[in-house]
């Protein structure tokens, strides 16, 4: 499992599970390096596995570069490189759109990963300092009859699956490569024989490594997988496979299959699968596209994913996956406040009731029930029991760590637990931007606010057209104290999701925690608008409030929110938002009322 550090303004990942940040320093330069000799190691930069699926920032690092090298690097502002770079127009404002200090982020973070791995012992050093965009080239200053420290020993047994990469024109195809990886990883954790290694690059502590791209090929689109021994230093397999259409979910399933079959003769991988699915495809297919726009959480996407999950149902009523699915997403509904609480927790305990009186031994069925007890009775206790049984049935379910860690372990407080339970999941499912969210978030209430931080940048770089990663990274930039950053972060997610409340309610405060009143009415005012037309939960209201120190106005909304048993007031223990009104005696009667006292 790897978590972020930081040194320096840059980001990366040791690939080791430490709970501190891990401190490096980049030594000081011997001599400046020739022109010629920066060019090669940017090219060797750009074309290294580490930047392979990273052509943006490939891009950005080329043009930055390229810049300071022609005695330009002066001309390196925001808005130039917003322009040149992202393709943004004349119209382009900074101060709105976060862009280039976002991507200048993930390349100090891509760079710092890329000297660790693959150019730990390159000559030439490139460093994008903090606060600018202008690059530092400089040698490396080698100590002469040093021994290289020598790599960790590889885990036996253990596999590390790259995600799949699109080499298409546009990467037009990037979701099925997405959807294909999880595929292979979910198929992969099934095995009770082998384990399965979180992996961003093809230098990772494991006995192999999987990776795969697709690319256009004359007759069409070509799979390429290759299997690499790190003990030995060889590739043990290599072989492509014809993609058929990319628009179901079916062909990412037989790829998978025909993968892991392929590699039992090269691994030892027990031959006992997993229990066979319902035989009607139809419904089979509708749970597959429900889980994929349940994963995106967007407004569209949810209503859309119930729908599909309803009609899994109809399909097959005996389908225990339907009905945990439709549980889920009905939960969703409810939690991200795009329909009364009161109503969907109803319906979702019912559905995952009725998924665990068809299966009870499935693991994904246990989930949506304790989830659903969780987010419908407040029940820590209930919801903690069926959760750890869920796990014991299927340990390699992410979801059922990610759910216990959010709605079971954050609302009683647990926060260390919390921890290691959402960097499991991630572990198990490393290609989720809802699981580096709640990684984000979960750092965010430890008061960890640095590798908050870093796994915002995660999330947002698995997915950066997800508003509620941008809103969390908005409360993170708020207590790092850049409330310039914060502001940018919310605008950009209210751009992502203009009609959300939660959204409309941040800007609100964040203008309020800003001394403009004014704005923070209009905020309100937009809500109560809004009400008109969809659900609006008072908890949006208290948070503007809270902004505005109206302290009575505030807690009258959270009251009110409780009556609608709005799942972020289970929040209320941990958030470091309320921390100016935990004296209040009332805070003290929402935590009993809450059940969280």
């Amino acid at each position: 499992m790897a978590l972020p550090y930081r040194y320096g303004g840059l980001t990366g990942s040791t690939g080791i599970l430490q709970d501190r940040p891990m401190k490096a320093t980049v030594p000081p330069p011997l001599s400046a390096p020739a022109e010629r000799d920066v060019r090669d190691q940017v090219e060797r930069i750009v074309s290294s596995a580490t930047f392979r699926p990273a052509d943006r920032l490939k891009h950005f690092l080329s043009f930055v570069a390229g810049q300071v090298l022609q005695g330009k690097g002066d001309s390196l502002k925001e808005y130039a490189v917003g322009v040149q770079v992202f393709g943004r127009d004349s119209s382009f404002d900074p101060r709105t759109d976060p862009v280039v200090r976002v991507q200048a982020r993930r390349l100090r973070a891509r760079l710092d990963r890329y000297y660790l791995e693959e150019g730990q012992h390159d000559d030439i050093l490139v460093d994008l300092p903090k606060g600018g965009y202008a690059p530092v080239f400089r040698r490396r200053d080698v100590v002469k009859g040093a021994a290289p420290e020598a790599p960790s020993a590889p885990l036996r047994k253990t596999i590390a699956v790259i995600p799949i990469a699109d080499l298409t024109k546009d990467r037009r195809i990037d979701s099925f490569c997405g959807g294909l990886s999880r595929e292979l990883i979910r198929r992969l954790t099934q095995q009770k024989s082998i384990h399965v290694a979180r992996a961003v690059s093809a230098h990772v502590p494991s006995g192999m490594t999987l990776e795969g791209t697709v690319q256009e090929a004359a007759e069409g689109l070509r799979l390429s997988v290759t299997l690499f021994n790190t003990t030995t230093g060889c590739y043990d397999w290599s072989e492509s496979f014809d993609v058929g259409t990319t628009d179901t979910f079916a062909e990412q399933d037989r790829l998978a299959e025909t993968i892991v079959g392929r590699l039992r003769r090269q691994l030892p991988i027990s031959t006992d699968g997993p229990r066979p699915l319902t035989e009607n495809l139809t419904a089979r297919n509708l749970c597959k596209q429900g889980l994929y726009h349940l994963e995106q959480r967007t407004d569209e996407s949810l209503e859309r994913a119930a729908e599909l999950f309803e009609r899994a149902v109809i399909e097959d009523a005996q389908y225990s996956l339907a009905h945990s699915g439709l549980s889920d997403a009905y939960s969703m509904l409810g939690s991200y406040g795009l329909r009364a609480s009161t109503s969907m927790v109803m319906l979702a305990l019912s559905s995952a009731a009725t998924a665990v009186m068809l299966d009870a031994e499935s693991a994904q069925a246990r989930t949506s029930l304790a989830h659903a007890k969780a987010r419908a009775q407040w029940n820590w206790h209930e919801a903690e029991l069926e959760f750890q049984r869920a796990i014991r049935l299927d340990p390699s379910y992410a979801t059922s760590h990610h759910w216990y860690a959010r709605c079971c372990l954050v609302p009683m407080g647990r926060l260390d637990e919390a921890r290691e339970a959402v960097l499991l999941a991630q572990s198990l499912d490393p290609v989720s931007s809802i699981i580096a969210r709640e990684v984000a978030s979960i750092h965010y209430y430890r008061r960890d606010f640095e590798n908050a931080l870093a796994y915002c940048d995660q999330a947002i770089e698995l997915n950066p057209h997800f508003p509620h990663a941008y809103f969390i990274l908005s409360l993170v930039q708020e207590k790092l104290g850049d409330t310039d950053e914060a502001l940018a972060a919310l605008l950009r997610g209210a751009q992502l999701a203009p009609r959300s409340p939660r959204m409309i309610a941040s800007l609100g405060r964040a203008q309020a925690m800003a001394g403009r009143r004014a704005d923070a009415m209009n905020s309100l005012a937009e809500l109560k608008e809004l009400e008109q037309t969809r659900f609006v939960s008072s908890w949006e209201r208290a948070t503007i409030y809270l902004g505005m120190k109206e302290y009575d106005q505030c807690f009258d909304a959270l009251f009110l929110a409780l009556q609608d048993r709005f799942f972020d007031l289970t929040l209320l223990a941990v958030d470091p938002r309320f921390d100016d009104v935990r004296g209040d005696a009332r805070f003290e009667t929402l935590l009993q009322k809450a059940g969280l006292r």
